[in-house]
């Protein structure tokens, strides 16, 4: 008997950016096709990213409008939605009545998202989505409650969630970048009806989970945490840890969340396999243009704003004087480890404390190229050719690591299909 060919998955990726995750959907399986993309740059003329997108991927089925003004019926049924959404406030004022739903108190990003799961008749079976680690500890005031809402609006459309905060060195990939992903599962899938079961729950988050497959780990404290999310979601908002600013997040770096309850506990990596380095990224040195060699004359400059200092500051708000005081980085970056993680203000020639700088074999210190940053989030060479390098170096501090999205990808993809054989 012929086995069956295996079903495509039909992607929506939201906030697209330069495509991390559909880079990192393509390489790891092709049951994966992107059928509509959105990204949209606020308050810019340039919409590089987008344009960056189009180039790589074509222009059918891409999306360059504020998501908010989007219809969910414009989009397509699809079986899989992804998206790294900026990260805001993502608290909810009050309910509303009617068909107008959830309102946020800035009508942001992650209500877009539940809108669009709200509104779509055939919801998709998973959810990969990606955020800063803080997101679950914030806000201040109320350690956690922005996760919290996440979950109970998620529970509330029909998902189970299962979450880890990942760093991508930690496996072995070649950049320090801290993250969290969470991977929801539809209750009408196999994955989500085992877990809304709620058996074998504990055993999900620390070996039978997607991400638990994809990226080993051990755990680090003796027992699971396990509490109820209660409450609509603007209830939710007012009275999740509620209490002393020093309060701390009852959520762990790795968890499951299931019918409202969720599990949760602190990890570590257990990765075994091979390791790739700053050094293994680097161009050789006759590819480098000389304008990304440090001038001697500008040294001093680099040197201190590398180094450890004390500094008096006058705070702009309040006029009052006060010693800022920070410690000495590596300079240059060490080659026979990972690398720092790239932020946005990575480009252009400017000493500063947090570009990378790298000594070559002639001994000379040099920045790095745009071709050596698309590397570290692991793009192929030349993924935003077309923009300055200011540009492209912002743009792969807006991205994230490709080699995250591919791994998890890879381990969804066979399940789908192994459940699909039974």
């Amino acid at each position: 008997m012929p086995r069956k060919s295996p079903e495509p998955v039909r992607v929506v990726e939201l906030f697209a950016g330069v495509g991390g995750f559909r880079v990192g959907l393509e390489r790891a399986s092709k049951v994966y096709r992107v059928v509509w993309s959105n990204q949209w740059e606020p308050a810019t003329r340039k919409q590089d990213a987008s344009d960056i997108y189009v180039a790589r991927f074509g222009a059918k089925g891409h999306c360059n409008a504020d998501i908010a003004t989007v219809d969910a019926a414009a989009i397509p049924d699809h079986d899989l939605l992804v998206g790294g959404f900026p990260c805001q406030d993502y608290s909810v004022a009050r309910s509303l009545n009617g068909a107008a739903g959830l309102q946020g108190r800035k009508g942001v990003l992650w209500w877009d998202i539940h809108r669009i799961l709200r509104d779509k008749r055939h919801k998709p079976d998973h959810l990969l989505l990606e955020n800063v680690d803080r997101l679950l500890k914030s806000p201040a005031g109320q350690r956690g409650r922005d996760f919290a809402v996440m979950l109970a609006s998620l529970a509330d459309l029909g998902y189970a969630v299962e979450w880890r905060v990942i760093n991508a060195a930690d496996h072995g990939m070649p950049q320090r970048r801290r993250r969290v992903f969470f991977l929801g599962h539809h209750r009408s899938t196999p994955i989500g009806r085992r877990l809304l079961a709620g058996r074998g729950l504990e055993d999900w988050v620390l070996h039978d989970g997607i991400l638990a497959e994809a990226f080993p780990v051990q755990a680090a404290e003796r027992a699971f945490r396990s509490f109820a999310l209660q409450g609509d979601l603007a209830e939710l908002t007012e009275s999740f840890n509620a209490g002393p600013s020093t309060a701390r997040s009852p959520f762990a770096d790795a968890g499951v969340m299931a019918g409202r309850r969720v599990w949760t506990i602190r990890t570590a990596p257990d990765h075994r396999g091979p390791r790739t380095t700053l050094g293994d990224v680097l161009l050789p040195d006759d590819q480098v243009p000389r304008s990304f060699y440090l001038a001697p004359r500008d040294l001093p400059r680099w040197e201190f704003a590398k180094g450890a200092k004390k500094v008096e500051r006058t705070s702009r708000s309040t006029g009052h004087t006060y010693r800022y005081a920070e410690g000495g980085m590596a300079f240059p970056d060490a080659l026979d480890k990972p690398s720092r993680t790239i932020i946005t203000a990575e480009g252009g020639a400017s000493a500063s404390r947090f570009k990378h700088v790298v000594r070559t074999g002639t001994g000379e210190l040099r920045r790095l190229t745009p071709v050596e940053l698309e590397r570290l989030n692991m793009f192929p060479d030349g993924h935003t050719a077309g923009v300055p390098d200011t540009r492209r170096a912002f743009l792969m501090g807006n991205a994230l690591v490709v080699g995250i999205i591919e791994r998890a990808a890879a381990v969804l993809a066979a399940r789908r299909s192994k459940a699909r054989r039974r």
